[in-house]
């Protein structure tokens, strides 16, 4: 297994666009990696530029501790899964998982050893004579892993690979390459603009936007304690109640307020008087059918029913508030309490986004 390191890396392309800026990252050996963003925030670009597949403006790369410039791309012991599978049309399922292989002049019999294993694992076993134009696309998904995992390299990189597939498809194929990451323990980068892929796969995520890395973290970190707006906006669905407003304070006691809505703090509250933005997830709310001293009034407009759990959309005279919860009782129209979990909510400062309590 490969470790990666990436010191300042940028990508600047002849058009001047600023793909990758100045990231610098370390991904463990055996370690499953996510990037994640939005479409355009430089996530592939920064996964080719690991691959060699595109050149270096500026920075440096580091795989297994020498540097990636001195090796050309089939020397860096990698392999890239595509979005859209970059199967070859004219050769058989067995002739696509071997190609690799045959390129390094891998014998026949050793190849087959190999092929044979990993066919069984993917459910391939009985479409090894088929065309790609005769498989579903779970199944040309399936062969590209496949040929991923019949070279076996030390990194695994992995572009959008679900993205194609329907729902139900790509939820099993989650729970299959979690399943094939704890078998095989090979370094991977797995890029994905979906935040539930990205939440239940990666041991660590690496959240990008705008060419910039913006926080790196654990599932749990990243959600209960994004770094920046942008994070906290991207996580979550619903996504997350965001305020703008200020912080007041009378007679030693401090509040929130944000025109209709004036929430006393806690009396721990160690947040300093001036403009602040507060975050507060769906789910974080109290709902009560009865006000208290630090609740807001609000009008319950809309319900969404989940099965499991229900969206409510609320409304108060100025702001509408989206709260979630299990309980099933509710009714629209009717008047309603929220009260923060104020170990739960989440500050920024107004100017840079960024948090301002951890």
């Amino acid at each position: 297994m490969s470790s990666i390191s990436l010191h300042n890396i940028s990508k600047v392309f002849p058009d001047g666009t600023r793909a990758v800026q100045e990231i610098s990252l370390e991904i463990n050996k055996g370690e499953f990696l996510v990037l994640v963003g939005p479409s355009g925030c430089g996530k592939s670009t920064l996964l080719r530029l690991i691959a060699g597949l595109d050149e270096l403006t500026s920075g440096s790369i580091k795989i297994g501790g020498k540097d990636a410039a001195s090796l050309l791309p089939k020397d860096r012991d990698l392999a890239l899964v595509f979005q859209n599978y970059a199967l070859f049309p004219n050769l058989s399922v067995y002739d696509n998982l071997a190609f690799g292989l045959k390129a390094r002049k891998v014998p026949k019999v050793i190849i087959k050893e190999k092929i044979i294993p990993v066919s069984q694992r993917l459910g391939l076993a009985e479409l090894l004579q088929r065309k790609p134009d005769e498989l579903s696309g779970g199944q040309r998904q399936r062969v590209a892993l496949g040929r991923l995992l019949v070279r076996n390299p030390s990194i695994h990189l992995l572009d959008e690979p679900l993205s194609n597939l329907d729902a139900n498809l790509r939820t099993s194929m989650r729970h299959e390459l979690a399943q094939l990451h704890n078998e095989y323990q090979k370094t991977t980068l797995f890029v994905t603009h979906d935040q539930v892929e990205a939440m239940t796969l990666g041991q660590r995520l690496c959240v990008m936007n705008q060419g910039h890395i913006i926080q790196v973290g654990t599932p749990t970190e990243i959600y209960d304690f994004p770094e920046h707006r942008f994070v906290a906006e991207f996580f979550g669905s619903p996504p997350i109640n965001l305020f703008k407003g200020k912080i007041e304070s009378f007679q030693n006691n401090s509040s929130f307020t944000n025109g209709s809505i004036k929430i006393p703090l806690p009396n721990d509250s160690d947040l300093s008087e001036g403009e602040i933005e507060l975050g507060i997830r769906p789910e974080d709310w109290i709902i009560n059918s009865e006000a208290s001293s630090q609740s807001v009034p609000v009008i319950l407009q809309r319900i969404e029913n989940l099965g499991d759990s229900r969206i409510l959309h609320f409304m108060d005279q100025e702001n509408t508030i989206r709260a979630k919860s299990e309980l099933r009782e509710f009714q629209v129209g009717k008047p309603y309490f929220l009260t923060p979990q104020w170990n739960r909510v989440h500050w920024f400062d107004i100017q840079t986004e960024k948090r301002v309590l951890r």
